[in-house]
């Protein structure tokens, strides 16, 4: 890389909050959002709870006209977007189109809108579904409005790998910066809570069915039952690092490495996944930061909430930074497992404790199943480098390494 790549904004429609700044109040006070789902009537499923976005109104946020040909994955994404290009103090209207690409992530669309017109195509006699369904639905959906909505017209792209879309986005962004791109829109979110949705996430078998939203998702704890399925997610700015200072941006972070593997192999029933391969993205991470694991000051890890998989992560970090070798702290207890949108999430989570130097405690522990340095209540802590790792079903991993950026260490001004 001879680029640099670096976070210049954030932008936030999640569970935990609408903006970046009430999410950062949600996960440093430990407040938790899961809740009954409200989205439709689950009365017939065994999944009762979830991360919902209860404040997220459409009304005045995007045209009418959008409105009625996108889903509700896609007006969160409008709004998040739209946030971090404010945060970031980027004017798209003064830029070249060609330095400007989006790459974001998704696991399946457009959830509402397909669900509706699946409805309206098995319930009347006319077999048909609108126009927009086409586009709509799509997982690409997301991306291409958002780079006809800001004229983007950099290479632009969406990943697909379950909840590591989010942190390879950053690692995909990063590659654009060095290609030339000055300003990619990076992250991802999700809607994926609808009937036929929820139907598909439960074929899995890591949904938690326990109906009380305080003990529903507890990840790495000894009463773990599976994941807590949630909405919504981040969008980041992220920048060649020239073209920020030239402006005067504030920079949260750098990205400053990524490791993605695969397993190679199916994930059976039990296993776990493969805690050598991801242990081996991790590496992969840090050896591109060139930093050794005694200088992470915190990893987010995914956190699934599935003992096996619990164990099989605690057991890469433990590989990598030695028993008790680094800090640990996870907020998705209080969110849900937002499958891409959640790692984004994560993301923004790492800038705001680079940048407040502020350590969240983890959510839904109290009784640790694995041995890891969990951060038990918020903190003041050092936080100049975070790693955050992703696993996404049958293989995906992914880790991306986050530090702070101090314009003395490389003589910038």
């Amino acid at each position: 890389m001879t680029r640099r790549a670096v976070i210049t904004g954030i932008g936030v429609v999640a569970p935990s909050g609408m903006t970046a700044d009430e999410h950062w109040n949600t996960v440093t006070a430990g407040k938790n959002k899961l809740d009954l789902i409200s989205l439709f009537d689950a009365s017939g499923y065994p999944v009762k709870v979830a991360g919902e976005v209860r404040d997220f109104d459409v009304t005045d946020q995007v045209d009418g006209r959008l409105v009625v040909q996108t889903d509700r994955w896609t007006w969160m994404s409008f709004v998040a977007a739209e946030q971090a290009l404010a945060d970031a103090g980027v004017d798209v209207s003064t830029m070249d189109p060609d330095e400007l690409s989006v790459v974001m992530a998704s696991s399946s669309g457009g959830n509402q809108f397909g669900q509706r017109e699946l409805q309206r195509l098995w319930s009347q006699p006319d077999r048909t579904v609108g126009a927009y369904q086409s586009i709509a639905w799509f997982y690409a959906a997301t991306v291409g409005q958002l780079s006809i909505r800001h004229q983007a017209k950099g290479p632009s792209s969406v990943l697909v790998s379950e909840s590591t879309g989010g942190l390879e986005s950053l690692g995909h962004a990063a590659r654009t910066i060095n290609r030339g791109s000055s300003v990619v829109l990076a992250g991802g979110l999700e809607a994926p809570l609808s009937p036929y949705a929820l139907a598909c996430q439960l074929g899995s078998g890591r949904l938690s069915t326990c109906s009380d939203p305080l003990r529903a998702y507890r990840p790495f704890d000894a009463d773990a039952t599976g994941y807590v399925p949630g909405e919504g997610g981040a969008v980041l700015i992220v920048e060649e690092l020239g073209h920020a200072l030239a402006r005067g941006a504030e920079i949260y972070g750098e990205v400053a490495g990524w490791g993605p593997t695969h397993d190679g192999q199916h994930t059976v029933a039990g296993s776990g996944g493969s805690a050598r391969q991801y242990a081996r993205s991790m590496r992969l991470a840090l050896a591109q930061a060139r930093i050794e694991p005694s200088d992470v000051d915190l990893v987010i890890p995914d956190a699934l909430g599935v003992p096996e998989f619990d164990r099989s992560e605690a057991e890469a970090i433990d590989d990598v930074f030695g028993t008790h070798g680094v800090p640990v702290t996870s907020h998705k207890a209080l969110t849900g497992r937002l499958y891409q949108g959640g790692s984004a999430l994560d993301v923004a989570t790492a800038l705001l404790a680079m940048r407040t130097q502020v350590v969240p405690g983890t959510a839904g522990s109290d009784n640790p199943a694995c041995d890891l340095d969990f951060v038990r209540t918020t903190r003041e802590s050092t936080v100049d480098s975070v790693l955050i790792g992703a696993r996404g079903f049958d293989g995906y991993n992914s880790s991306v390494l986050l530090r702070r950026y101090v314009p003395a260490e490389t003589g910038e001004k």
